[in-house]
């Protein structure tokens, strides 16, 4: 079977990426699947469906970090236990060269299992981009003087419908629940946004394939999507897993688009924010324009007594590499970008 010197190629680029945002074990980690590509071995035979793939269609789909959240998969799991005890933990050295050789070694015992992984889209729902919704939220309602409607889009399991249950301490914000059970930290660089006490009145959220919490396989899913060496992330997560669990969590399976056709419209009374994070680029151009004009008919029909908000935290559109909060806010339906963050929400640079 050849090998796709595109795959080995987005190996190599995702590995730089994860070393940069904090992940070394993970970049070493994809330089060895890479590697061992390039060799002919074991990992040729699970990549085979994207053997023909060029680098565009491979980051569109993610492949490269879905391997890596493949065999981070099985070994969270058990099922193999040399992989398991190779596998990076807290307050235990891990290397990264047994790791991988167990990680390979696995690859034939358990095709069929990391195979079935492979199949889904990676879903991290990282609870710490938060940090950076936090100041377009704050501004609707500063803005609006209202309570809030909140609905998100891509929600995956949901965890981040509950941000005004967090508390945050990030440097110039502190706001929230000091007595919540999660805690969204991280650095804020620039001046703070207003920090009104907020209402959210009502909230939903969708997903193509949204993660049931109630499920355990699925929630080991959704954990494994965390990179294995960011120990206070996966805590992080598992804490916001709890507090959903304990509020009622709710993601509809529905297509984004039909979706906010059906359930998303200005109500008189409160402020309607459209919410995702780190979605948009994952989306179809046909849907990216549905949506886009869903969005602005949305916004067309917004008044002083009913606005609407359009709250994104995503690549710019230039530059992948840099996380935006940019936020539309009708019925004047200025735009503007409110921050610049760190992928995982580790830092926001705020704009105001």
């Amino acid at each position: 079977m050849s090998v796709n010197p595109d795959l080995v190629r987005a190996c190599h680029i995702q590995a730089r990426a994860c070393e940069r945002f904090g992940s070394p074990f993970n970049g070493a980690l994809l330089d060895r699947i890479a590697a061992d590509l390039e060799a002919g071995g074991p990992t040729v035979r699970l990549f085979a469906r994207w053997s023909d793939a060029g680098l565009k269609a491979l980051f569109d789909d993610a492949v490269p970090i879905r391997i890596a959240n493949t065999f981070n998969h099985l070994a969270m799991g058990g099922e193999d236990p040399a992989l398991t005890a190779a596998w990076p933990r807290p307050g235990v050295a891990w290397a990264v060269d047994r790791a991988w050789a167990a990680a390979r070694a696995a690859i034939g015992p358990h095709t069929a299992m990391l195979s079935a992984f492979l199949d889904h889209e990676p879903q991290t729902n990282e609870v710490r981009r938060a940090g950076g919704l936090l100041g377009g939220f704050l501004t609707v309602a500063a803005e609006a003087r209202l309570p809030l409607r909140c609905f998100e889009i891509g929600a995956s399991a949901g965890l981040n419908q509950f941000w005004d249950r967090f508390r945050y301490d990030m440097g110039a914000v502190a706001w929230g629940d000091p007595a919540s059970p999660v805690t969204i930290d991280g650095d804020w660089e620039g001046g703070a946004p207003p920090l009104p006490a907020v209402d959210v009145v009502e909230r939903g959220a969708c997903d193509r394939r949204p993660t049931e919490l109630t499920d355990p396989v699925q929630r080991r899913r959704l954990l494994a999507c965390i990179w294995p060496d960011q120990f206070e992330r996966v805590e992080r997560s598992r804490r916001a897993i709890d507090l959903a669990l304990a509020s009622g969590v709710r993601v509809d399976a529905a297509d984004a688009l039909d979706w906010t056709r059906a359930h998303v419209a200005p109500r008189p009374g409160a402020a309607t924010v459209l919410y995702h994070s780190v979605f948009w680029h994952y989306l179809p151009a046909a849907t990216q324009a549905g949506l886009a004009s869903a969005i602005a008919d949305l916004g067309a029909r917004a008044t002083a007594e009913a606005p609407f908000a359009w709250l994104r935290f995503e690549p710019a559109p230039d530059d992948m590499a840099l996380i935006e909060v940019r936020l539309t806010l009708w019925p004047s339906g200025a735009e503007r970008v409110l921050a610049h963050a760190h992928p995982h929400g580790a830092w926001i640079r705020w704009l105001g």
